[in-house]
């Protein structure tokens, strides 16, 4: 995959959303969902395939922007767990969110209205067909 190129979110990004970086909740306890997307991406003659795994989270609470050859995925993951005794006390409740955001170029220009998006089982899969680019022709020089 030596077209693709990730663009660190650091750079580009409005203060406001970094802040929100800032301040989410790191995810210490090993058998919680971090808050990582891990991308797959598969290329053809005519069109990128780009797997996400963002488990957990709502087809609501996600965003896909394509800008010519830059693709931008946005999640926000929210969980709540809660546990009760007899009672109906709270004993333990722990809740966490935050924003998880991949940002990348392809080799080739994106077609945005013949893309496609589907969400199941927390994985994202956008079909992303290529841009037919201009003829190349022979140019005469005067």
């Amino acid at each position: 995959m030596k077209h693709l190129r990730k663009i660190e979110d650091s750079f580009g990004d409005s203060l406001e959303s970094a802040m929100r970086r800032f301040f989410s909740p790191a995810i210490f306890d090993a058998d919680k969902t971090s808050l990582q997307m891990r991308v797959d991406v598969d290329e053809d003659t005519d069109a990128y395939t780009v797997k996400a795994d963002i488990p957990g989270v709502k087809k609501d609470d996600i965003s896909v922007q394509v800008d010519g050859n830059v693709v931008r995925i946005d999640a926000e993951m929210k969980r709540e767990n809660e546990t009760k005794e007899k009672g109906g006390r709270v004993v333990r409740s722990e809740r966490y969110w935050g924003d998880v955001s991949r940002t990348f170029s392809l080799a080739h220009d994106v077609d945005e209205s013949k893309t496609t998006a589907s969400y199941s089982d927390g994985v994202l899969t956008l079909k992303l067909p290529k841009k037919a680019g201009a003829p190349s022709g022979k140019i005469a020089v005067q």
